[in-house]
């Protein structure tokens, strides 16, 4: 069987790929990091990978918003391989910035003609600053999503971001989102009940963290799964017996298991 391929896509400001590169790798992906204007240029091709990463950073220092330059050359430039990709039930990941650059290119959580005809945004975070801590996230019952599909209920994960708060344009697009197993990811509290600040460390609505397709092989999400994937990334690591696999690992790990498969 031939090793899957995963390509992380970088470009200026992207500062997470060495990292996601690493829990590819980690997980048994052969990884590849890109600039995008080699995959424009048609130098390097979308159709010899089976999973694409968008990492974490600042592409092109979050001018006009988070994500959204980087979003309009995937629109652009990329568009019909993206198009196949996707068709194909390839998988895309897009953590933080990566996320951000998914939700504006409108690849998730529904599929849009157009940037502009988005339906759902990430903007700035209630508590008006930069976010860098640790989290509680739930997974959603009922999640199509690939990446989570054999992980346990609670994991926690770290966070880094200014513009995290995730809306949607029409709220009753939540119930829309939940019915279609689209909601991934929600923010929690330490001892249960409804989490409050700085648990959900930005204002998202339902506190939501995290979402993907209709057919669970797009997700993106706010917390940083490559940065939790052995027990001593964790703060807490010398005061606690934690697994010796972080919680992070698994997304990566059903990627592979998925990607595989095809």
């Amino acid at each position: 069987m031939a090793q899957p391929k995963a390509i992380i896509v970088r470009t200026a400001g992207t500062n997470c790929d060495v990292e996601s590169a690493f829990a590819a790798e980690q997980a048994g992906f052969r990884a590849d990091r890109v600039h995008i204007n080699r995959i424009a240029s048609g130098e390097v091709s979308l159709d010899d990978y089976s999973f694409m990463f968008i990492p974490g950073g600042f592409s092109y220092g979050d001018d006009v918003a988070a994500g959204k330059i980087m979003a309009l050359e995937l629109y652009r430039r990329l568009g019909d391989a993206l198009l196949r990709f996707e068709d194909r039930g390839k998988l895309i990941l897009g953590v933080c910035n990566g996320f951000q650059v998914l939700i504006r290119a409108g690849l998730i959580p529904f599929r849009t003609e157009h940037p502009a005809e988005m339906q759902a945004t990430l903007t700035n975070n209630d508590s008006g600053k930069f976010e860098d801590r640790w989290v509680y996230l739930d997974i959603e019952p009922g999640t199509v999503c690939v990446f989570t599909r054999t992980m346990k209920p609670r994991i926690e994960l770290p966070v880094a971001h200014g513009e995290g708060k995730f809306m949607l344009r029409d709220p009753a697009d939540i119930e829309r989102l939940g019915t279609a197993g689209q909601i991934v990811l929600r923010y929690g509290a330490r001892n249960g009940g409804e989490p409050a600040y700085p648990e959900d460390p930005n204002g998202s609505m339902g506190h939501i963290a995290g979402v993907c397709n209709n057919r669970g092989t797009i997700f993106g999400l706010m917390p940083h799964p490559e940065r939790f994937l052995r027990r001593t990334n964790h703060p807490r690591w010398t005061r606690e017996n934690l697994p010796e696999v972080g919680d992070g690992a698994a997304i990566f790990a059903n990627a592979y298991e998925y990607c595989a498969g095809l």
